[in-house]
């Protein structure tokens, strides 16, 4: 930066100070949170509920943690569907989206549906992908949705049917754009062999990326239906999470579909969102790199006193897929996907590795009561970075599929709002500053 840039700015600081009191003071919600934690109510919904706990004469109680999609309780829906291939995302889509569990006809033409919308525009993969290749795959995948736009003979029709067949194509794509981004760049900047594979509009959305990735195309059913369900424990969180409410934002102002996307998918990127998941691979890296797989709870205890103290990985005091927003005792979708890594280790031979996160997560929990004196869980990040790498997901991916996953629900929330709102979102600032008055240039001191 300039020098005297830099200046300007440090004098910025000094004036624009805002004293953090100042948000008791005037009763402002800072981040949209209430003081004890909970978010500001901003709107009303029908697709999905994400309950921690709940109030009592104005006291907030933890309890386990519930996601509904729908009001259909996502455990339930994992549960029973044990004997189904692995598209049960596909089945959450169409939930999500229209309000009810398809019937086995109304199943597959929706899947159908969404199938055939797999491939890109014509040429789109050797011009906008292969000649193209980037470093970081969200913002390229922000660059290739809004990019999708010119492809769209009338992409500012935000009627309501419009922006359902403009979001399903999206939906539909992301996994292609994803898959061949990442073979663009390991290509280009990692001199690695490139396998571009077609989709296969016979297979599930989890079914196509694992091909997709892998050089053989192989994979197992037990593989798939692992992905599968970690794609339906993201895909959708409530109309609160940071890029649901972005989309929503976005939307409320009658911009096209692909622009709320992309924004959304710029807040994903974030890594206190969806990149969270890559600081808990990161930081489980640095742990299982000093211990091993092998450390008791003894050895553990002590990394994970480290951590709390500031005194090791990023210094910053926090143990990375422990807590949520919302969730206090439990996350059910991290509960779901340590059962999935529990299946999924014991065919893959890596009940070592399993065994080695169960430990850390039951020594963090009772840690961070003792330092904090708050319970927490571990979150679905905890678990999600573990199995992906089970599956052999390139960590390029991670977030990626998390995009993916929460793309319905991007869209069925920006329908929503669009239905039955109509205004755009726009919440208020308190003014803090001094009243001044102007100087001309020629009166004013150096």
């Amino acid at each position: 930066m300039n020098e005297n840039i830099r200046l300007f700015f440090e004098k910025s600081k000094e004036i624009g100070y805002i004293d953090s009191k100042l948000y008791k003071e005037y009763s402002v919600k800072n981040g949209l949170r209430n003081e004890d934690g909970t978010g500001v109510l901003v709107g009303l919904t029908k697709i999905s509920d994400v309950v921690g706990y709940y109030k009592e004469n104005d006291e907030k109680i933890d309890q386990h943690g519930e996601l509904y999609y729908r009001g259909i309780n996502v455990k339930d829906i994992i549960e029973h569907s044990k004997t189904k291939n692995a598209n049960l995302y596909e089945e959450v889509c169409f939930l999500i989206l229209f309000g009810y569990l398809p019937n086995k006809e109304e199943f597959e033409i929706f899947t159908k549906e969404l199938h055939k919308k797999y491939a890109l525009p014509k040429h789109f993969l050797e011009s906008k992908i292969l000649r193209f290749p980037t470093k970081n795959l969200m913002n390229k995948l922000q660059q290739d949705v809004l990019t999708l736009y010119g492809y769209d003979k009338t992409p500012d029709d935000v009627s309501i049917d419009h922006i359902l067949e403009q979001g399903l194509h999206i939906v539909g794509k992301i996994p292609s754009l994803i898959c061949y981004n990442y073979q663009s760049k390991i290509h280009y900047y990692e001199r690695k062999s490139m396998f571009i594979h077609n989709t296969d509009k016979n297979l599930s959305v989890a079914e196509n990326i694992l091909q997709m990735i892998r050089p053989d195309q192989k994979f197992t059913a037990t593989e798939a239906r692992v992905l599968d369900i970690a794609l339906v424990l993201h895909a959708d969180h409530g109309g609160g999470n940071n890029s649901t409410f972005v989309n929503v934002v976005m939307s409320s102002s009658g911009t096209d579909i692909y622009s709320s996307f992309a924004g959304a998918i710029g807040s994903l990127k974030g890594p206190k969102h969806g990149g969270a998941n890559l600081k808990v691979c990161d930081m489980m890296d640095t742990v299982i790199n000093e211990i091993g797989y092998d450390a008791d709870e003894t050895v553990i205890k002590d990394i994970v006193c480290r951590l709390l103290d500031k005194d090791y990985y990023d210094k910053s005091g926090l143990i990375y897929g422990m807590g949520h927003a919302v969730y206090t005792l439990s996350d059910p979708r991290s509960e779901i996907l340590c059962d999935a890594a529990e299946k999924l280790a014991a065919e893959k031979g890596m009940q070592r590795e399993y065994d080695f996160y169960k430990r850390f997560e039951k020594v963090a929990k009772e840690m961070i009561y003792e330092y904090k004196g708050i319970r927490c869980s571990s979150n679905v990040d905890f678990y999600s970075g573990f199995v992906y790498e089970m599956l052999n997901i390139p960590r390029d991916l991670y977030t990626l599929l998390f995009v993916c996953a929460r793309s319905v629900g991007w869209l069925a929330h920006n329908i929503e709002s669009q239905l039955y709102s109509g205004k755009i979102v726009r919440p208020a600032t308190k003014y803090v500053g001094e009243a001044e008055a102007y100087i001309d240039i020629e009166m004013r001191g150096k």
